[in-house]
């Protein structure tokens, strides 16, 4: 998997191999317990870092790693932000010290197909066979509206077979989540509808 860090005006391209992620798993799961008790984000003293600033402090470490040249921390770093962060893509470091200016871009999903993680839900067990009326008020329970998570966005989708919500991937603008939102909306109305005119 790839990382672009963004330092300034220069682009170093992190290739993290998939094994460094999967060994990397017992040392991410260390990181998150010593931050869980709280981290100090700059001038800041953050009681529960969320993901988002987890993933911002993990940047900073990355930021240093760069800096010393030290290219197993780096990649450990770099594999720590692609694991808790789907879809993300690059990561702008800043290098004044300010921890909470790390941002991330994450990837735009493609063309005209919802989320592959909200894909699923479309199909799985949905009641059929109901009217225009009913598909599309059950519809409207059954894909949230879009919803900021950090820079981010994304939206939840309902699966009946196993009653619980699947979340889309982390979609870099508010618009084209609006939009994926809308497909998702459009596949589970069809599909709530299908078979009523078949009885």
């Amino acid at each position: 998997m790839i990382l672009k860090a963004i330092i300034e005006d220069q682009e170093y391209t992190l290739n993290v191999p998939d094994n460094v992620i999967e060994q990397g798993r017992t040392f991410f799961a260390q990181l998150d317990r010593d931050m869980a008790d709280g981290w100090q984000m700059s001038r800041d003293w953050v009681q529960e870092p969320d993901r988002e600033q987890r993933c911002q402090i993990v940047a900073d470490k990355l930021l240093s790693a760069l800096e010393k040249e030290n290219p197993k921390v780096g990649m450990l770093m770099a594999g720590y932000i692609l694991d808790r962060l789907p879809g993300v893509e690059a990561v702008e470091l800043d290098i004044t010290g300010e921890i909470q200016n790390n941002r991330f871009r994450f990837r735009t999903t493609e063309a005209d197909s919802p989320p592959a993680a909200v894909a699923v839900a479309a199909e799985a067990d949905v009641p059929g066979g109901l009217s225009r009326m009913e598909a599309m008020a059950q519809a409207g329970n059954d894909v949230t509206k879009v919803f900021k998570v950090g820079k981010a966005w994304r939206f939840s989708v309902y699966d009946h077979a196993s009653g619980t919500w699947h979340e889309s991937p982390l979609i870099a603008g508010q618009q084209e989540a609006e939009r994926l939102r809308q497909l998702a909306f459009k596949e589970r109305y069809e599909a709530l509808q299908r078979g009523a005119d078949d009885s």
